[in-house]
């Protein structure tokens, strides 16, 4: 595996152990379609968040919610709704929510978090 590739999947398990901390019940992590990719779907109480994960090593290239712009935002609204007629059993009646989790380290297990809880 790419030294980038384990960067995201450490930088995704650390995001999923916060959401847990935090009372969320992870329902999908890496859920792909012909769209692309969500990183984490997880429920709280009445809601469903879909949780884009950003990890960097450091801020060298910026922070990692300035990865997540308009057109960003807008693919992960398609893929929030694909999600959701894919799984209309686990969506129906409850609120939709975009999230990001952003960590910033060498070693994301201990790296600075910062989580968006709602991403407009």
């Amino acid at each position: 595996m790419a030294a980038k590739d384990e960067l995201g999947r450490a930088g995704e398990n650390r995001a999923a152990e916060h959401l847990t901390r935090l009372g969320y019940r992870i329902l999908d992590r890496n859920w792909r379609c012909d769209q692309g990719e969500l990183d984490i779907v997880a429920l709280r109480g009445g809601m469903l968040a879909f949780v884009e994960v950003k990890t960097r090593r450091s801020l060298d290239f910026g922070h990692p919610f300035e990865a997540i712009d308009e057109r960003k935002r807008q693919r992960l609204w398609r893929l929030v709704h694909a999600w959701v007629r894919a799984h209309p059993q686990s969506s129906h009646g409850l609120a939709l929510r975009l999230e990001a989790i952003g960590i910033v380290g060498a070693d994301p297990a201990v790296g600075s978090l910062e989580h968006l809880q709602d991403l407009r």
